[in-house]
């Protein structure tokens, strides 16, 4: 899955993988549109190819132009990055990771948002995780 592909990504190419997250599938021409400051087409095409190469996307044929999807579910692509980040920042810490979202959140937690944590972790505990 999405652990064996090279998963190291450019600014660029996360931008790119966002766009197409948030589309479910998109043309090139449709990834350049939607991108900040977008480089050339040429170079949106490229990046999309690189994209492919490296596993992340695929392409469909949809007239003369390729369709390009994501491989992975974007939760499990989500999940499979938070691994990464627990396990190179947190020592695999989950609750160090926990303990550093809710000291960066500071004053920006609601009580709903608050309420909802305390039920994951009555959950968690009730299932034994």
């Amino acid at each position: 899955m999405a652990d064996t592909k090279s998963s190291t990504l450019s600014r660029r190419e996360r931008q790119i993988m966002d766009v197409i997250y948030a589309r479910g599938a998109a043309t090139a021409a449709e990834v350049e549109a939607a991108l900040p400051d977008a480089p050339t087409y040429s170079a949106v095409r490229a990046l999309l190819r690189i994209l492919e190469e490296k596993g992340h996307l695929r392409h469909t044929m949809d007239g003369p132009r390729y369709v390009f999807a994501p491989v992975v579910p974007r939760n499990s692509a989500r999940e499979s990055a938070l691994r990464g980040v627990v396990r190179t920042f947190f020592d695999g810490s989950p609750a160090g990771a926990v303990a550093a979202l809710l000291d960066m959140s500071g004053d920006k937690l609601t009580p709903q948002d608050l309420d909802e944590i305390s039920a994951l972790l009555k959950r968690a505990r009730k299932e034994g995780r």
